[in-house]
């Protein structure tokens, strides 16, 4: 009985098992296959896959391909102001965000308070809420300041009458300036303490010790991020046309407004604005790349050997047995040179 027993738990098992060492056969098989396919063909597949899906869902929507088409030039246009109002907001922003920085280390009470209030305030408001602030509310304060104290110039209202282009460039400025402090503090503190002291000990003042040792250093670490700033400020600039921006001078999403809703093609235009935003931004995040590899030369860690070759050794061992081993050695850099014997 225990015989015929066992027999039968083999027959129910055997099966299930012979099933499962199938399949982990076919995943060993599948495995092995997709070693041999490069990584960045299996991307391209993946990435061809993902656009095969978009543009099969595009197709379902029934999309206006013809009004895309020639409206797409119009849309363009604005990308001069896009980069333009960015350009101008990253530069302001990286001024802003080293004085905020050097505020913050700062033992001074002012000058760390002040760096305080400044990125408190504008990290801690919506950016939006800070265009109108600066567009609509601050003309009419300092034209009630004029009119209240009259030894204040009539026209200084005037002076802070500005074009929506030029209230996004300083407001996205003064925005990201906020967030980019605490980048640019992180950098400087990332430099070794003994740097700084050395700087002392050559007998440098504050400025030159951070304008020929700190700083150089620190933008090795601050540029990466940075650039991420930027990219992210190109997309902001659409926030700008809230303000009612002309059409001489209207970015991107406000050229996409004004044409998908003057020939009732919204989703059309705003899909043609998305295609240029993302096309934008892969571009400046490739350029970003290059940069960040370029600075990074000699403080990169592991994965990069520099141009050096792996030369394939035989080793044999007793009797001719042995087998090649790969050995890292650099065949461009010289060995140190051994000091010479005797005087």
């Amino acid at each position: 009985m225990r015989e015929t027993s066992a027999s039968t738990d083999e027959t129910r098992t055997g099966p299930g098992r012979s099933s499962r060492s199938s399949g982990a056969e076919r995943r060993d098989r599948l495995a092995l296959a997709s070693a041999g396919v490069p990584f960045r063909l299996k991307v391209a597949l993946v990435w061809a896959g993902i656009f095969g899906a978009l543009g099969f869902f595009f197709w379902l929507a029934a999309f206006d391909n013809a009004w895309i088409l020639d409206r797409v030039d119009f849309i363009a246009k604005g990308l001069t102001f896009t980069i333009g109002m960015a350009l101008g907001g990253i530069i302001l922003a990286m001024v802003l965000a080293l004085i905020g920085a050097l505020g913050r280390l700062s033992r001074n009470p002012i000058a760390f308070g002040l760096s305080g209030f400044y990125t408190s305030f504008f990290r801690g408001t919506p950016l939006i809420v800070q265009l109108f602030l600066f567009y609509l509310a601050l003309p009419q304060i300092v034209s009630n300041l004029t009119t209240k104290f009259e030894f204040l110039p009539p026209g200084l209202d005037d002076l802070f009458t500005r074009t929506s282009f030029e209230i996004g460039i300083l407001v996205l400025g003064l925005n990201y300036g906020a967030y980019m402090t605490e980048i640019f503090r992180a950098g400087i503190q990332s430099v070794s303490h003994g740097q700084a002291e050395a700087a002392d000990a050559l007998g440098m003042t504050y400025p030159q010790k951070m304008k020929r040792v700190v700083l150089p250093q620190a933008f090795r670490v601050i540029i990466p991020p940075t650039g991420n700033e930027f990219i992210a400020m190109m997309k902001d600039t659409a926030l700008v046309s809230f303000l009612g921006v002309a059409l001489a001078q209207a970015e991107i999403f406000r050229r996409a407004q004004l044409a998908g809703t003057r020939e009732a093609h919204p989703l059309e235009a705003l899909i043609t604005a998305a295609a240029l935003y993302w096309a934008l931004t892969a571009i400046f995040t490739f350029f970003q790349a290059r940069l960040e590899r370029k600075v990074g030369k000699g403080y990169v860690r592991g994965g990069d050997t520099g141009g050096r070759r792996t030369r394939i050794i035989s080793l044999s061992g007793q009797g001719g047995q042995g087998g090649d081993l790969p050995l890292d050695i650099d065949e461009d850099v010289p060995g140190p040179e051994m000091p010479a014997q005797g005087h």
